[in-house]
């Protein structure tokens, strides 16, 4: 997540959080008039449009006094789908086992894009195995992290 996804995540989760949900993460996708703030939202009961609905208000309200985005953009809220991202170290800590893909914002050994075994969370880093191999990804330099869905 970066800095600026980081500080509109503090200053959301106030609002997303007093309707009963949890924010996992924000995404920022800045394309001029077509820049798009995704906000993913879950619950233990899982998510419904109801619940979207309730948090695009609350948050749509302190994005209007706040005004931290000086261009256009599109609000989504969504729930976090089979494909969840990962945004912190909990998250990646509660998938450890599991298929993840990883793309990070500095390449590692040349290359940015990981997709493999999540063995471990070590420190600040994630060991995840890609075709026998480990790597060691720093969590700071994670730019987008799905866990990959088993069907």
């Amino acid at each position: 997540m970066s800095n600026f996804e980081q500080k509109l995540s503090e200053m959301l989760r106030p609002a997303v959080e007093m309707t009963g949900v949890e924010l996992l993460g924000i995404e920022y996708i800045s394309a001029g008039n077509h820049s798009v703030l995704r906000l993913y939202i879950d619950h233990e009961n899982g998510i419904d449009v109801d619940n979207c609905a309730e948090v695009s208000r609350q948050v749509s309200a302190v994005l209007d006094v706040e005004d931290p985005i000086s261009t256009e953009y599109n609000l989504e809220v969504s729930s976090p789908g089979v494909d969840r991202p990962l945004f912190t170290k909990p998250h990646f800590e509660k998938v450890v086992g599991e298929t993840v893909e990883v793309k990070l914002g500095m390449p590692l050994n040349g290359r940015r894009k990981f997709k493999g075994l999540l063995e471990a969370v070590e420190g600040d880093n994630l060991v995840v195995v890609v075709d026998g191999e480990d790597f060691d990804l720093p969590i700071s330099n994670i730019d987008k992290a799905n866990l990959i869905a088993k069907f």
